[in-house]
């Protein structure tokens, strides 16, 4: 089996007469133990109970901590453990997670990020007003290694609803992070599982989502997505994955877009994903000083755009890659 598929895995539906909780509460973990008591704590703290509510982490092999002693310790059995046999990825393990879930609405929490206080109530309460969204989503917040608030996401809209537009709003660039969303499972059976990259993926997956259901939406931040430098999307960065995924997942999401329109949206996705190489370059001069990771990313932002506003940006980190030479305090 492939670890990264060529095409959407097939979500098994659940049997018929199952007797089925609501909720779904999966959290795929991989060498994150310092972030897991969080993320767990943040879901029992809203525990609804085992009837309504199935709680369970799904390790993708971890080598950094026990999880399963971890989670038994934390979870005093409410949570279940499941542990692949060996590593298969981020695309696999999603896949293992939505195919064990039991529930009729499915949220996928990542080991290092972590929900707020009345996620899973006011969730409940969007579906529940807007039965025909086939997945529904909250405002949120960056927050880093430490846990600190370290940005902020402008609301999609000031009241909560059914999104407009918002196929080509989200295929223009990614606007989501996984534990801010909530998807009904036969959506996914539907649909089909994440693929194409592992890193993307789930921009990929929102879009999909959109071009067959409505969307629902709340601008109450109710989550919060970390960044760190351990994390995989800081590992493609560094390796240089980062590009050719973002590349693949462009050309499925172009698949999503009606042709009328698509060169229009396909030139702001570039323009928003040169912006947010030369960003990433910026961080990596700051917190690492990589200079010659940070130039093989401003590289890699010029093929996707060559506005005077790029270029600018792109000069400004330039010089300060040079003042640097003269102070290493300048990055402070």
């Amino acid at each position: 089996m492939k670890r990264i598929p060529y095409s959407p895995p097939f979500i098994s539906p659940r049997p018929i007469n199952e007797k089925r909780p609501l909720w779904s509460v999966m959290i795929p973990v991989y060498n994150c133990g310092i972030y897991i008591p969080q993320v767990i704590q943040s879901v029992l703290s809203q525990d609804m109970g085992e009837e309504k509510m199935q709680i369970e982490v799904i390790d993708d092999a971890s080598t950094d901590v026990d999880v399963e002693t971890l989670v038994k310790d934390i979870g005093k059995g409410r949570i279940k453990y499941y542990r692949q046999v060996e590593n298969v990825g981020s695309l696999r393990n999603f896949e293992t997670c939505i195919n064990r879930s039991k529930g009729k609405l499915v949220h996928l929490l990542h080991g290092d990020d972590r929900i707020l206080k009345g996620f899973y109530q006011k969730m409940e309460n969007l579906f529940e007003q807007y039965p025909q969204a086939g997945a529904a989503f909250c405002n949120y917040v960056f927050i880093n290694e430490k846990g600190e608030v370290c940005g902020r996401r402008p609301p999609e809209e000031k009241k909560e609803g059914i999104l407009n537009n918002w196929l080509i709003r989200i295929a223009e660039k990614q606007r989501i992070q996984f534990s801010a969303m909530v998807v009904r499972r036969k959506v996914y059976e539907q649909l089909g599982s994440f693929y194409g990259a592992s890193y993307g993926e789930d921009w990929e997956m929102w879009v999909r989502i959109a071009k067959n259901y409505p969307v629902a939406y709340t601008p109450e931040v109710l989550a919060e997505y970390r960044g760190h430098t351990g994390s995989l999307t800081w590992k493609k960065v560094n390796s240089g994955q980062i590009f050719p995924d973002l590349l693949q997942v462009i050309k499925n999401i172009n698949k999503h877009i009606p042709e009328k329109g698509r060169e229009k949206v396909t030139n702001r996705t570039n323009k928003h994903c040169a912006h947010l190489f030369v960003g990433y370059a910026i961080r990596i001069c700051k917190e690492k000083h990589g200079f010659s990771n940070a130039q093989v990313l401003i590289q890699q932002a010029l093929t996707f755009d060559k506005s005077p506003h790029l270029l600018l940006r792109i000069g400004k980190i330039y010089l300060r890659i040079l003042m640097h030479k003269v102070s290493k305090n300048f990055w402070v």
